[in-house]
């Protein structure tokens, strides 16, 4: 989503870094692009004026522009005033002593409320909790059912009723339920429109007042803009929200209300889907996602992702293998699995410092679909191919090409990648590998 928005302010950083010193005049240039940077971002133009003006005023005093490193010192500036109109600190949801937690999830159609609902009880069931979804989303009859198939996929139990009649009433019913399933949290998808009006907000309003809510969470489309941000601030205003999630993280657009949202109605991001799977759903961590807008990577994240995605055992095994150079094509499948858990190849080098600006000036190099051809190769070829590519001839790149709807090349790129990789491996086993690499750099 901030792909452009970090390319503009990459830009901006190092025009300033290739300056010995810094002036006045360089430092009003640098912001006067920062600032239409984030205008073109769509982040609202209250925001953009105070925040622009909190660096000027920080970056502007003797200790900065005299530092030997004053583009880095901007920099650090830039990264903390982002952090701070992200939301500073990290909000976590709200535990009531005497259980359940109650959850309240509101929104406007379209903005991903049910599935959202099934992603935040799969991330409390992880976390040991015992969650129950709630289905009160009464206007759009498929919500119920999607939420029933959902909570069965996950195996996280659903409370539905065959002949409902208003969501306030559902919600009641459902509290009743949690002390027969010992149910820690309840999370309660309510109806929702494709504009807000009184009789929405009446509904709304009806089904806080049976559920007692501990947290009211807004869902919202990030790809709306700051139609996001204005619906924020009317529910904000009528039910008083506890949190934000803004979903469709991931998708096209230009990111603005991320950036806006927080400051606007003074309400705390607490999630942000970063994808269609019931696991995209992540903690919102405002210094975590500066530091990705800024093209720094974003480690935690990732090392997170990867200790909950790849087993301890498997990961031994695997250094054991790359130490003696006997890594195969079997491994290399059953890692690149692996890492599809973990979520897009492209969201994962955006959290590598430094790769995502490469990436963008190669997005063939980020291609998820490269990766599913990848993996398809590998598929057709038969265990012992896959253990022993050595015996892979003509006859059998042909028949891996037709079983993987490739080309007889495709095949053999991929053979020759992964000779290429055995190679920097056996050298670096023998303490080269540093060498290889910069040879192959050259």
């Amino acid at each position: 989503m901030f792909d452009m928005l970090t390319e503009r302010l990459n830009g901006v950083f190092k025009k300033l870094g290739g300056k010995g010193k810094l002036s006045e005049k360089d430092v009003d240039e640098a912001l006067r692009e920062v600032r239409l940077a984030l205008l073109e971002a769509d982040v609202n133009f209250k925001v953009v004026k105070e925040f622009v003006s909190r660096i000027r005023e920080r970056a502007l005093v003797s200790d900065v522009l005299e530092s030997l490193t004053p583009a880095q010192q901007v920099i650090k500036i830039v990264s903390e005033e982002l952090t701070s109109v992200l939301g500073g600190e990290t909000a976590r949801l709200v535990t009531r002593g005497r259980p359940p937690t109650v959850i309240m999830l509101v929104g406007l159609q379209g903005s991903g409320k049910t599935t959202t609902a099934a992603k935040l009880g799969l991330h409390l069931k992880g976390a040991g909790q015992r969650p129950l979804l709630v289905a009160a989303d009464l206007r759009r009859p498929a919500a119920i059912e999607q939420l029933a198939v959902l909570g069965q996929d996950l195996d996280i139990p659903v409370y539905r009723e065959d002949t409902p009649t208003k969501p306030a009433e559902v919600c009641a019913h459902a509290l009743k339920r949690t002390r027969e399933l010992a149910a820690t949290y309840v999370i309660a998808d309510t109806g929702g429109r494709l504009h807000i009006d009184d009789e929405l907000m009446r509904e709304v309003e009806d089904a806080k007042r049976a559920l007692n809510p501990d947290e009211i969470l807004l869902v919202v489309d990030a790809m709306t803009g700051q139609d996001a941000v204005r619906a924020a601030e009317e529910f904000h205003k009528r039910l008083g929200l506890s949190g934000l999630v803004l979903t469709k993280i991931d998708g096209d657009a230009r990111g603005g209300a991320a950036l806006s949202i927080k400051e606007v109605t003074g309400v705390p991001v607490k999630f942000i889907g970063t994808g269609e799977k019931p696991e995209d759903l992540e903690v919102f961590h405002p210094q975590r996602l500066a530091s990705r807008i800024l093209g720094m990577g974003d480690m935690l994240t990732l090392i997170e992702k990867a200790e909950k995605t790849f087993d301890e055992e498997q990961v031994r095994k695997l250094e054991k293998k790359v130490k003696h150079a006997t890594l195969d094509l079997e491994d290399f499948l059953g890692q690149l699995k692996q890492m599809q858990q973990m979520g897009s190849f492209s969201q994962l080098v955006e959290m590598v410092p430094g790769l995502s600006s490469i990436a963008g000036r190669f997005p063939d190099a980020v291609d998820d679909r490269k990766l599913k051809r990848i993996e398809a190769i590998i598929l057709s070829m038969t265990p012992d191919e896959r253990r022993r590519p050595d015996i892979i001839d003509g006859h059998r790149r042909r028949r891996i090409a037709r079983g993987s709807g490739t080309t007889p090349q495709d095949v053999n790129q991929l053979l020759n990648q992964f000779r290429q990789t055995q190679k920097i491996m056996k050298q670096m086993a023998r303490g080269k590998g540093i060498g290889s690499l910069k040879s192959m750099l050259r």
